[in-house]
C-alpha cells in the first residue's frame, strides 16, 4: 500500500476526488461528479491500492439494483406524464411559493419515512425542476428544498434510509418504528421548518406574494401510465408489508431491493416503451454509486479513520452527532455507521438514535454527505440545472448547524 508522506494514497485521491467535486471545472472542461468518481475508483485500481476482486466485492449489489429499479419506475412515470399528473393533484392547493416551499418539505419528508429517501430523490426532481420552469421559481431553490426534504424527512424512520435501517437491525430495538418516531418525530418536523425559514433567508427574493396558478397537467401516455399505477401500489403494498413483518417480529424479510426489482416489472415485462424507458435512465449515477464502493472500500483499508476514532471517547451525544456529521463527508455515512456501530455496542439505544439524527442530518451539509444530494444533482443535470458545491454548503452549513443543535437539546432532555 503506498503512502505519501505516512498518508496513504487512497485517501489522497479521495481528498482530489472531492476537490474536483467541489470546483467542478478543469481548464475549459466541465466536469460531471460520476466521472470524477469514476476517475478515482480507476487511479485505485490502476496504483494497486485495492485489487480487481477487492473492487468488485466491494460494489453493493442490493444498492445498485434497488437504484436500477427505481430509476425504471421515476423514468416510466415521467415518460407517461403521469409523474406530473399527480403532482400537480398533490400541491394544487399551495397558492405562493411560501406554501409550495412548506408543502414539498412536509409532504415529501413525510413520504421519505416510507419510501426511503433515495426514491424520492429519483421521483423528485423531474418534479421540482417541473415547477421551477412552470412559476419562475429559481431551480437552485426547488433542487435544495427536494434534497432538504428527503435528507430531514428519513431520520425518523428506521426505513428512511439505508443507514437508518442497518442501525435499526442491529441497534437491539424491540419495535423500531415506534422508538424511532418516538424520539425522532418532534425535532425532526421543528427541523424542517428550520429549513423554511433558513431557505426563506437565502431566497428572499424568490418568497413573492405573486399569486401560483396551477393548470392540470394531462397524462400523454395513458396504458404507460397505468402500468405505472400498477407498479407504485406494488411498491406501497410491499412497503406495508415489509413494515407488518418488521413490527410483528416475523422471521421472513423482504428486501429492499426485491421491492424496487418487483415495482420494476410490470414497466419491463409489459411497456412497448421499455427500451426508451431503460435507455434514458440516470446511467451516470449507477456509475457514480458502483465507483463510490470502490473509491470508500480503497480508503477503508487503509484504517486511516479507523485509528482515528479508535482513540476517541464516541460514547456520548455531541460526540456522536459530531462525528456523524463530520465523518459521513469522508467515508460516506453507511460505512461510517457499520464502524460506529460496533463502538456504542447495541445496549446503547440512545447512543444508536444519535448516530441515526447525525449520519442523516450530515446529508444537509455538504453534496457528498449523502447519496440522495448526488441522485438529485444528477437527475438535475440531465434536464439543464444543476447544484454546485457551494451553491448546496452556503445554506447547508449554517442549516446543519441549527438541525444538530436541535436533535442535541431533545437528546439532553431525555
Amino acid at each position: 500500500m503506498t503512502s505519501i508522506g505516512g498518508i496513504p494514497l487512497s485517501v489522497f485521491i479521495l481528498v482530489a476526488v472531492f476537490i474536483l467535486i467541489a470546483v467542478r471545472q478543469v481548464g475549459n472542461v466541465r466536469l460531471r461528479i460520476w466521472q470524477i468518481m469514476l476517475v478515482g475508483a480507476v487511479l485505485v485500481l490502476v496504483t494497486g491500492e485495492i485489487g480487481p476482486v477487492d473492487a468488485a466485492l466491494s460494489v453493493n449489489l442490493d444498492v445498485m439494483f434497488f437504484l436500477l429499479g427505481m430509476f425504471i419506475v421515476g423514468e416510466a412515470l415521467h415518460q407517461s406524464g403521469y409523474l406530473a399528473h399527480i403532482s400537480h393533484r398533490i400541491f394544487r392547493r399551495a397558492r405562493s411559493v411560501d406554501r409550495l416551499i412548506l408543502l414539498i418539505l412536509f409532504v415529501v419528508g413525510g413520504l421519505s419515512t416510507l419510501l426511503m429517501n433515495d426514491t424520492l430523490a429519483i421521483i423528485g426532481t423531474p418534479i421540482v425542476l417541473m415547477f421551477a420552469k412552470k412559476y419562475d421559481i429559481s431551480p437552485k431553490l426547488m433542487l435544495l428544498t427536494l434534497a432538504i426534504a428527503v435528507t430531514t424527512g428519513s431520520v425518523m424512520s428506521p426505513i428512511g434510509n439505508p443507514q437508518n435501517l442497518l442501525i435499526a437491525l442491529g441497534g437491539g430495538f424491540e419495535n423500531p418504528f415506534v422508538t424511532f418516531f418516538a424520539y425522532l418525530a418532534i425535532p425532526t418536523i421543528i427541523n424542517l421548518f428550520v429549513a423554511f425559514l433558513v431557505l426563506r433567508i437565502f431566497f428572499k427574493d424568490e418568497f413573492t406574494a405573486d399569486r401560483l396558478d396551477h393548470s392540470d397537467e394531462p397524462v400523454s401516455d395513458p396504458r404507460l401510465a397505468k402500468l405505472c399505477k400498477i407498479s407504485l401500489a406494488m411498491m406501497l403494498l410491499l412497503i406495508a408489508a415489509k413494515i407488518a413483518l418488521v413490527s410483528l417480529g416475523s422471521g421472513f424479510e423482504i428486501r429492499l431491493t426485491y421491492i424496487a426489482l418487483i415495482a420494476a416489472a410490470p414497466i419491463v415485462l409489459l411497456s412497448g416503451r421499455r427500451a426508451s424507458v431503460v435507455r434514458k435512465i440516470d446511467w451516470g449515477t449507477l456509475v457514480f454509486f458502483a465507483s463510490m464502493f470502490v473509491l470508500m472500500q480503497s480508503v477503508w483499508n487503509t484504517g486511516t479513520f479507523q485509528n482515528i476514532l479508535s482513540g476517541t471517547d464516541v460514547t456520548t451525544v455531541p460526540m456522536i452527532m459530531g462525528l456523524s456529521v463530520s465523518v459521513s463527508q469522508l467515508i460516506s455515512n453507511v460505512p461510517f455507521v457499520a464502524l460506529f456501530m460496533q463502538m456504542l455496542g447495541s445496549a446503547n439505544q440512545l447512543g444508536m438514535l444519535a448516530l441515526a439524527a447525525g449520519s442523516t442530518i450530515a446529508g444537509n451539509l455538504f453534496v457528498l454527505g449523502a447519496a440522495s444530494n448526488v441522485i438529485i444533482i444528477q437527475g438535475a443535470e440531465k434536464q439543464g440545472s444543476t447544484l454546485t458545491f457551494l451553491d448546496f454548503a452556503k445554506v447547508g452549513i449554517p442549516l446543519t448547524a441549527v438541525n444538530v443543535l436541535v436533535y442535541w437539546v431533545f437528546f439532553a432532555l431525555l
